[in-house]
């Protein structure tokens, strides 16, 4: 058995309202009924009563995973070096955390997440993974997903129809479910449908992939199933981080270490699209650049592997200053299966005593819808304000004008609808690092994969969010097999729909074509 983390909480100007909340959540027998999947701790009773099945998963996934290694050492036997998960949200960030913490390349397999629509990324990624020796996952819970449907449907074509190279992860009866029996796929893998996706990771949404890459999961689900006896520790911690959004702390602040990094992109969309609705919810930050000024409206969460007392300083500056700072110790990544049990437990917390509903997320679907209608309306005059990056006459201007109402307890989010490269990422935290000169928080992701993440928060948390779009809007392209448009019109269309999504729901929106 993996030791369970080990964890500090410390509450600052929020320890009176904690201790109330703490008394409350004892009284109501809420850790109980919380393990017992009592439905009515939350406001949509039915709904969330069907989607409490990740509660059982440290348990009942153990009986899957004979089947996942005997899956994996055959196609290891047969010279496959690359497992290609197409997937988005909960379908590609769990397998990724697992892959990025525990795999190793002793015996030459790895597994890439192919989350974006960008069609210079579908270019490299259909050169560096030839169907001898790639297998592709198609990963989707609806198995309707716009994302994965275009991949698969191009990888589909370049393999030449050859089934025997795709396996599926779906819910039973689903599109995908059905493409795959009737194209004759190597495997269908059916997940439980009472699972939501950012609750999957201990499904086999996150287990099939991380076991073809060779990851033995037998200690993550030791580790989570050892933790539910924790659960009032996870509960506290849910309560703690409800009393922060109502006193105003809402910006979630995430300190890691290299060893722990990999599982924020994870936490960030189960915090962000459970909690982010009904106009409240956390907003997480992590990888903001050094010397930024923190307001009031920050809770600190230590994420750390390392036992040594180096970050022990920084955290008593943060207590001084008033902030509350909570401190999470795991003694190494085997231990992740019970940092996940910790955090999914908290955010159904949380959610409960914010009253809302932390396993739906209602204001995704606008997007989607919007991306569709930008297909056939690319321009209409009511559409957020494009300005070009190179126009220096018209630039700074747009900048100051777009940022005017801005005023603190705000935050900035970056929208790179761009090729997710290393090189663009150094480039994006440079742009980062000067709207911090701002003195709001910022945040970054990539589109269109924090549209099943982040997203949720942008549109139904609370105001106060000003989102600086990026696109390139020009270069290669590459024709997705049957659909009538290429990768780059999708890509075009949803970042046109997302803006047009955040505008309707009062959001400050500019978006910049950078060209070449």
């Amino acid at each position: 058995m993996i030791a369970a983390t080990v964890s500090e909480i410390h509450p600052a100007g929020l320890a009176e309202a904690l201790a109330a909340r703490q008394e409350k959540l004892s009284t109501d027998r809420f850790g109980e009924r919380l393990l017992a999947a009592d439905a009515s701790l939350w406001p949509d009773t039915d709904a969330a009563g069907q989607r409490l099945g990740w509660l059982r998963l440290p348990t009942a996934s153990a009986a899957e995973l004979p089947a996942f290694g005997e899956l994996a050492e055959e196609v290891r036997s047969e010279g496959v070096k690359d497992i290609v998960l197409f997937g988005m949200g909960g379908s590609s960030l769990g397998p990724e955390v697992l892959s990025r913490l525990l795999a190793t390349e002793a015996d030459g397999r790895r597994l890439t997440v192919v989350d974006t629509t960008h069609p210079a990324t579908v270019a490299a990624c259909l050169e560096a993974f030839p169907p001898a020796t790639s297998l592709y996952v198609a990963s989707s819970k609806s198995g309707t997903t716009v994302e994965t449907s275009s991949l698969l449907d191009t990888f589909w074509h370049s393999a030449r129809e050859d089934g025997s190279r795709f396996v599926a992860i779906t819910d039973r009866g689903s599109a995908l479910a059905d493409r795959a029996e009737a194209q004759g796929f190597r495997r269908l893998v059916l997940s439980p449908t009472d699972v939501g996706g950012r609750y999957s990771v201990l499904s086999p949404f996150g287990l099939l992939p991380a076991t073809l890459a060779g990851i033995d999961c037998t200690d993550i689900l030791d580790a989570a199933r050892g933790f539910l006896g924790r659960a009032e520790e996870a509960v506290k911690l849910g309560a703690l981080l409800a009393e922060a959004v109502l006193a105003g702390r809402d910006k979630l602040t995430f300190l890691a270490d290299p060893a722990t990094e990999p599982l924020l992109p994870w936490l960030e969309q189960l915090l962000a699209e459970s909690l982010g609705k009904r106009g409240t919810g956390l907003v997480p930050i992590f990888g903001e650049p050094d010397g930024v000024h923190y307001g009031d409206d920050r809770v600190f969460v230590r994420l750390t592997g390392d036992s040594e007392v180096s970050s022990l300083e920084t955290d008593r500056e943060l207590l001084s200053a008033g902030h509350p700072v909570v401190r999470l110790l795991w003694p190494g990544p085997t231990a992740v299966g019970a940092e996940m049990m910790r955090w999914e437990l908290a955010t159904a917390a949380a959610g409960a005593i914010l009253d809302v509903d932390p396993f739906s997320q209602p204001d995704v679907d606008l997007a989607k819808q919007l991306a569709r209608a930008a297909m056939t309306d690319p321009a209409v005059e009511t559409d957020p304000t494009i300005v070009d990056a190179g126009d220096e006459d018209a630039f700074m201007p747009a900048i100051a004008f777009w940022l005017e109402t801005a005023a603190p307890g705000d935050y900035i989010v970056l929208q790179a609808f761009l090729p997710p490269s290393t090189e663009v990422m150094a480039t994006l935290e440079g742009l980062r690092a000067n709207l911090a000169a701002t003195g709001l928080p910022t945040t970054l992701g990539f589109g269109p994969r924090f549209l099943h993440s982040t997203g949720q928060l942008h549109k139904g948390g609370r105001g106060g969010v000003f989102c600086l779009q990026l696109f390139d809007g020009e270069g290669a392209d590459v024709e997705i097999p049957g659909a009538g448009y290429s990768f780059r019109q999708l890509i075009d269309a949803q970042a046109l729909g997302d803006a047009r999504a955040l505008a309707q729901r009062g959001r400050s929106v500019l978006r910049v074509r950078l060209g070449d």
